[in-house]
């Protein structure tokens, strides 16, 4: 609706202006200082091109002769040449002030054209699909714990923190200086890079480059110079040196759960306190004797899910890494003391991802106290509690395999990578940010920046044949107007969304929709479909596929890039 609404109004009104409205040429035979015949009622629209100053808001009267189109004595329209649309040949115009004009435009156009309603578009209860999914067709629906049944609050972030901080304090005898440090809510963002040697927190993209401004040595930024210094003169990250299929490389660790959130802002402050590095800590011991009733969220709608499920006929399964007092205490929190009747296999203590490629544990059994059972397990029963074990005997016991199984989960590695790529299973990948960050997307602020941003990438692309000495320095205006873009702000002020670099997909993003069919903000927007929903996936363009980007909307270029004249390079 965007495009079409800015395409349709463009034509009838400001880029009418630009390319229609005035469109003489200098002649079609070659360089000329004459300016002939144009359009049908034989006006001639003259050397005075009318430009204002740099930066003016008002609209030049006529166009550039670039885009003028010479109507010969019979009536047919030549193309203009090459040399003809470097419009500095023969016209003595300021290249300067006509890509100003060109700007300004674009500019005054983006901010007109945003039509009514667009803002607040995206509800942020939306499932949204990688791959096409038949919920008809899924008759098994399995889950983990953390942060996919029970999602906690922000207080549960801080109590990690300050647990894992004066843990670090008391048993391994670190600076008391550290206790000091009190935890940053809005520091850290799923999906960061740590680099272990260096001490280094940094956000990659899906190309494995950092994005320079987002390089981070204890509680403050490392200034591009040095960190292409310390990179060998590159932002590269070599495939051998980033984190691995799980997660973890020699030199890279990648953080992707919401629990390593606190644990990055211990590292950065720690860091802060002395140049260390390599501070290795799990917090997930940290809150297993806690109680949740303080942090669990939603807990209301969790039972919703279960309860709809059921009553439809679905098996339910859960396969998480907690134990089973702390499973134990959330569920009958969330759900009831009788929330074991809703599955009909429950797996705890399972050591994900080796439960889902290692075939080495068996399962053993718990009694009600949580207490280890030592006989043979030859089937998995519903009512049972069951630890540790492997994904090929579940497999063997329960004859769930293939499409049929959706699995929900909210760490792309642990939870989502090999159930996708190794075993056929339906995944659904649970990303709490995106109900922040779908807030702001909503905005007519994020709008009008991302709208502009695309606008000013067309500009770029389609004025850099313009080679003289002042032209070069509008492109290089626009080029760092570029790179500060200020959608960045809008989001974690130190890393950005947890979606995109400034122009780029992130690591996080690219690993999203790899091992991920479905993603969702909670497992309660299931809630909001019948489950004989089919999700469709967009048809998202690819480069080659795009005929009617934004940024060629709004910069009335139909071709990207303006080959024709890039001819002189052949």
């Amino acid at each position: 609706m965007f495009s079409h609404v800015l395409w349709q109004t463009s034509k009838s009104t400001s880029l009418r202006k630009v390319y229609v409205a005035s469109c003489g040429s200098v002649a079609s035979t070659g360089p000329t200082t004459q300016i002939g015949k144009c359009c049908e009622d034989e006006q001639n629209c003259g050397s005075d091109l009318g430009i204002q100053p740099v930066r003016s808001t008002a609209i030049p009267t006529s166009p550039s002769p670039a885009n003028h189109r010479h109507v010969a004595s019979n009536n047919q329209r030549v193309s203009p040449t090459l040399s003809e649309r470097a419009f500095t040949t023969g016209l003595q115009i300021d290249s300067k002030t006509y890509l100003w004009s060109r700007y300004n435009e674009m500019k005054r156009l983006v901010h007109d054209l945003i039509p009514p309603g667009v803002c607040n578009l995206l509800n942020p209860s939306t499932i949204y699909a990688n791959n096409e999914v038949d919920l008809d067709e899924v008759d098994i629906y399995g889950f983990d714990y953390d942060y996919t049944l029970a999602l906690y609050s922000n207080t549960l972030d801080t109590m990690i923190y300050n647990t894992a901080r004066d843990f670090l304090v008391k048993h391994y005898k670190y600076p008391e200086g550290i206790s000091k440090y009190d935890y940053i809510p809005n520091f850290a963002a799923r999906g960061l890079h740590y680099d272990i040697q260096k001490g280094l927190l940094m956000k990659i993209d899906a190309f494995h480059y950092i994005q320079l401004g987002t390089v981070y040595r204890g509680l403050k930024t490392v200034p591009d110079d040095e960190v292409l210094e310390l990179y060998g003169g590159t932002h590269h990250v070599p495939l051998q040196e980033v984190s691995g299929f799980y997660g973890k490389g020699p030199m890279m660790k990648q953080f992707m759960d919401v629990f390593s959130i606190p644990e990055m802002t211990l590292l950065a402050a720690a860091n802060d306190y002395f140049n260390s590095n390599d501070i290795e800590y799990d917090p997930g011991h940290l809150y297993k004797d806690v109680s949740v009733k303080k942090y669990i969220l939603r807990g209301d709608e969790t039972y919703a899910v279960l309860h709809r499920l059921a009553s439809h006929g679905k098996k339910l399964f859960l396969i998480t890494n907690s134990p089973f007092s702390f499973v134990d205490k959330g569920m009958k929190y969330m759900v009831g003391k009788d929330w074991r009747d809703f599955f009909d296999v429950v797996i705890v203590q399972a050591d994900k991802p080796h439960f889902f490629n290692n075939c080495g544990k068996p399962f053993r059994r718990l009694d009600g106290n949580g207490d280890l059972q030592w006989d043979k397990i030859k089937s998995l029963d519903k009512g049972q509690i069951y630890k540790q074990g492997n994904l090929f005997d579940f497999l063997r016991l329960t004859g769930w395999r293939g499409s049929k199984v959706l699995y929900f989960g909210d760490h792309l590695y642990s939870d989502l990578a090999d159930l996708m790529l190794r075993h056929g299973w339906r995944t659904g990948a649970i990303v709490p940010e995106l109900e922040v960050e779908t807030r702001v997307v909503n905005t007519e602020q994020y709008a009008q920046s991302l709208t502009w941003l695309q606008a000013l990438t067309g500009l770029l692309e389609r004025m850099q044949v313009h080679r003289d000495p002042k032209s070069k320095e509008v492109l290089q205006d626009w080029l760092k107007e570029r790179e500060e873009a200020v959608t960045k702000n809008l989001f974690n002020p130190h890393f950005g969304s947890i979606f995109r670099t400034c122009h780029n997909p992130t690591f996080f993003s690219r690993r999203l929709c790899r091992f991920s069919d479905l993603y969702m903000a909670s497992i309660s927007c299931l809630l909001n479909y019948d489950l004989s929903y089919t999700f469709y996936p967009r048809r998202t363009p690819l480069q080659h596929e795009a005929p009617l980007w934004m940024d060629q909307l709004c910069t009335g270029c139909m071709k990207t890039p303006f080959l024709e004249e890039m001819a002189h390079i052949r």
